[in-house]
């Protein structure tokens, strides 16, 4: 069983690109906007199983406009997409601090596997699929999940 970790300090940068998290366990994490979109804990981006996990795509540019608390264990972050439905708990927001350089350095491989860039607005699914339906609009990605 993991120990829960919990936040001492959230602050979002004057831009609003940057979401400034420190732990109780002395974890400090700037975590980019961009990085948390294409990371969203929402059925959205992860599916409703690891094979539907989507890669996405153009979100260079994104910024946070909102931070929700949810209950004590979460925040629910709105971005400038409109997407809005991934409830960041705790300790997936330290898991995302903590291996930010393994998971940036998947992120833009996928990307490149899949003809995808950081500028250009598309989505993939993580494991098959074909090129065809990289900016596809189905399942959740398309509201197909309300």
């Amino acid at each position: 069983m993991t120990e829960e970790r919990w936040p001492t300090e959230i602050r979002l940068s004057g831009d609003k690109r940057v979401l400034n998290i420190a732990f109780d366990d002395g974890g400090r994490y700037a975590l980019p906007a961009e990085y948390l979109r294409v990371s969203s804990p929402s059925a959205e981006v992860q599916g409703h199983s690891p094979a539907e996990r989507k890669v996405i795509g153009g979100k260079r540019a994104v910024a946070i406009l909102e931070i929700q608390p949810v209950g004590n264990y979460a925040v629910k972050l709105g971005f400038d997409d409109m997407h809005d439905t991934g409830i960041f708990g705790w300790g997936y927001l330290h898991e995302l601090g903590r291996e930010y350089d393994a998971r940036w350095s998947t992120y833009l491989s996928e990307l490149a596997e899949r003809g995808l860039d950081r500028e250009t607005a598309k989505v993939a699914p993580i494991k098959g699929g074909s090129p065809k339906d990289a900016g596809a609009k189905s399942g959740c990605g398309g509201g197909g999940c309300h």
